[in-house]
C-alpha cells in the first residue's frame, strides 16, 4: 500500500495516479483543528500617480511585524527572495535595537543557511525562545515550528496553495491568529488584493507532473536502480526502462550483469543529487575567511550564485554583511569576509533564447502562435550598489562569469501582421509591455507562480524574422505549461488587453506594462495599440476612463 498526503493541492487523485501509476482512493475530509483567523489584504500606498509606483511591500511588512513582536506575539514574516529576507531582517533588528525590543529573539531562515542554523531556528520557534523569524518559502511546509500567532506575507507568494501554506503557519490547533498579505508591485499581486474572492473562494492549484520529462525521469531512474536491480523488459513510468538504462550504462552509472539485470555501478548515492525545491544539481559553498580558521557559513545553487556571490558582491547572512573576495567557479567555492558598510548589491541576468524544435503552430489574428523546445542562455554581466533604506544607486561593477544554459519548452506569439508599419523604438516598448501583461495573465490563468514563466521579447527574432514574445518555462524540460498557453492563446491575449486597459495609471506602470524605463514614452498606449491588432473579435480596447 502507498499513502500519499497533501494539504493544498487541487487534484490529489490525479497527481497520485501520475506519481504511482495506480488508481488511488481519495480521502479528502479535513479533520485538522483550526481557530479563528483574521486575514488582512493590503495595497501599499500610491507614491507617484504618473508612474504607478507604490510603497515597498518589504517596508510595510516590517512595520506590521514590529508591534506584534514588541507585544510578544510569535511572528513569521515571509519574503519572496533571499536578499529581501536579509534586508527585512536587518531592518527589524535595527528597529528593535533602537526601541529596546527583543532584537536577539528575531532570526532569519532561508535556503543557503547551514542545517545546524536551520535546526536551531526551528527549535527556537517550537520552545518559544524565538519571537520572530524572517524567511523565504523554506518555512512554508514540511517543518514543525509549533503554534504561532502571526504570519505576514511581503508579496503574494505566487499561488493560492502557497499563500494558505504560509498563512496556515499561524493559528494551528484552535488559537486565534492574524494573517497579513501585503501586495508587491507586480500585476498579479495587485489583482489578488483587489479581487479577494480569488484567494478566499478559489480552490488551490492543480499540481502538474510531466512523466516524459527526461531530466526528472533519469534522476528517478538512477535512484530506483540504486535500490533494486531492473529486470529485462521492466517498465519505469510510462515506458520501458531498457533504452534509458542503456544510456546510463554508456555513462558508466549502471551495468548489465550476467543474469541480464541492470545494477547500479557508481560509488555516488544518486538520490542526494535530486533537490526537492530546485532544478539545479550543484551548489556553491560559501566560506568565511574572516576568522583565523576559515569556516563554511552556507551554500547556494549555481543559478543564484551568479547573482548573489559573484566577486565584489555583498552577501548578507543572518543580517551580517560579507564581501565576496573570490568566486572559484570551477571548484564551486565563494570566499567571503565580514564587512560593515551602508549598501548591498543587486545583479540581474541578460537572457537570450533560441528555439530548437517547433511542436505546433497555428495562425491567429495579427500573426501566428507556436510552442516547442528552446534553449535559454542567461548571463550576469554587471551589478549595482544600492544604499540601505533608500535603494539609491551608488555605482556599479562588472561580473565575469560564464553563461548558464537551460533547455526547456516555450510558447511564443509572432506578431508580424499586427506590427506592420511600426517604428522600431515604439514596437520595442509595446512588445515588452504586452509580454509583461501576458506573463501576469498566464500566471493567474494557469494558477502558477509568476516565477515559473520567463519572458523574452524580440523586435526581430533571429528564428522567424518577426516581432515575437516568448513565455518559457523556468524548469528544465518543462512541465506542460507552454502547451496549455498555446491552447488558450485567445484567452491569454484578451486577458492581457483587459489588464492594461483596466489599469488606472496614465501611461504604463508596474501593475500593467511593467516598470517605466523611459518616463516620456506612453507604454500603455503603445501596448494597447499592438494588442488591438492581436485580439480576435469585434470587442474594442479602451483605456480606463480616469487614465490620461
Amino acid at each position: 500500500m502507498i499513502v500519499c498526503c497533501s494539504a493544498t493541492i487541487g487534484n490529489p487523485a490525479e497527481l497520485a495516479a501520475a506519481l504511482t501509476g495506480r488508481q488511488p482512493r481519495l480521502v479528502d475530509r479535513n479533520g485538522a483543528p483550526s481557530g479563528e483567523r483574521h486575514v488582512l489584504m493590503i495595497q501599499p500606498p500610491l507614491l507617484d500617480p504618473a508612474t504607478g509606483a507604490r510603497g515597498s511591500a518589504q517596508t510595510l511588512a516590517t512595520r506590521w511585524a514590529l508591534p506584534f513582536l514588541r507585544a510578544g506575539r510569535q511572528t513569521l514574516v515571509f519574503g519572496r527572495s533571499r536578499v529581501g529576507v536579509e534586508l527585512m531582517l536587518s531592518t527589524l533588528r535595527e528597529a528593535l535595537r533602537l526601541g529596546d525590543g527583543p532584537r536577539s529573539r528575531v532570526r532569519g531562515y532561508r535556503g543557503g543557511y547551514l542545517p545546524t542554523e536551520r535546526r536551531a531556528v526551528e527549535r527556537g520557534l517550537r520552545d518559544g525562545e524565538l519571537l520572530g523569524v524572517v524567511t523565504t518559502n523554506a518555512l512554508e511546509l514540511g517543518v514543525d515550528v509549533g503554534q504561532l500567532d502571526v504570519a505576514i506575507l511581503a508579496g503574494y507568494p505566487g499561488s493560492i496553495a502557497a499563500t494558505w501554506q504560509q498563512m496556515g503557519r499561524a493559528g494551528r490547533r484552535q488559537s486565534t491568529s492574524v494573517a497579513v498579505l501585503i501586495a508587491g508591485g507586480g500585476p498579479v499581486d495587485r489583482y489578488v488584493v483587489e479581487h479577494p474572492e480569488f484567494l478566499l473562494a478559489s480552490t488551490p492549484e492543480e499540481a502538474r507532473l510531466d512523466p516524459d520529462n527526461l531530466h526528472v525521469l533519469l534522476a528517478h531512474l538512477k535512484a530506483a536502480c540504486f535500490e533494486l536491480p531492473f529486470e529485462p523488459g521492466e517498465h519505469f513510468g510510462p515506458s520501458e526502462a531498457e533504452p534509458l538504462l542503456a544510456f546510463l550504462g554508456e555513462e558508466g552509472l549502471v551495468r548489465r550483469a550476467g543474469d541480464d539485470r541492470w545494477y547500479w555501478s557508481n560509488e555516488n548515492f544518486p538520490a542526494s543529487s535530486v533537490s526537492l525545491r530546485a532544478a539545479a544539481e550543484e551548489n556553491v559553498v560559501i566560506i568565511d575567511t574572516t576568522p583565523d580558521r576559515p569556516r563554511v557559513i552556507g551554500e547556494i545553487d549555481i543559478f543564484a550564485a551568479q547573482t548573489l556571490v559573484h566577486e565584489d558582491a555583498i552577501y548578507i547572512h543572518e543580517s551580517t554583511q560579507y564581501h565576496v573576495d573570490k568566486l572559484d567557479w570551477d571548484e564551486r567555492k565563494a570566499y567571503v569576509r565580514r564587512v560593515d558598510i551602508d549598501h548591498y548589491t543587486y545583479a540581474d541576468r541578460a537572457v537570450t533564447l533560441k528555439p530548437l524544435e517547433t511542436f505546433a503552430t497555428a495562425a491567429v489574428t495579427g500573426g501566428s502562435r507556436a510552442h516547442g523546445e528552446v534553449m535559454v542562455s542567461s548571463l550576469v554581466s554587471m551589478f549595482k550598489k544600492l544604499k540601505f533604506g533608500t535603494d539609491e544607486n551608488l555605482g556599479w561593477g562588472p561580473v565575469h562569469l560564464p553563461e548558464i544554459e537551460l533547455q526547456t519548452t516555450s510558447y511564443w506569439l509572432m506578431a508580424g501582421g499586427a506590427a506592420h508599419g511600426w517604428r522600431r523604438a515604439d514596437l520595442d516598448v509595446a512588445l515588452i509591455g504586452v509580454g509583461r501583461a501576458m506573463q501576469a495573465v498566464a500566471a493567474v490563468m494557469l494558477m502558477v507562480d509568476p516565477r515559473d514563466l520567463g519572458l523574452v521579447s524580440q523586435v526581430r527574432s533571429p528564428h522567424n524574422q518577426e516581432p515575437t514574445v516568448y513565455l518559457y518555462e523556468c524548469v528544465p524540460g518543462g512541465v506542460g505549461l507552454s502547451e496549455r498557453l498555446f491552447e488558450r492563446h485567445a484567452e491569454l491575449v484578451a486577458g492581457a488587453a483587459e489588464l492594461i486597459a483596466a489599469c488606472d495609471c496614465a501611461s504604463g506602470c508596474p501593475a500593467c506594462t511593467g516598470p517605466r524605463l523611459e518616463p516620456d514614452v506612453d507604454a500603455k498606449a503603445l501596448a494597447l495599440r499592438l494588442l488591438s491588432a492581436l485580439v480576435s473579435g469585434p470587442a474594442s480596447i479602451a483605456a480606463a476612463p480616469n487614465a490620461a
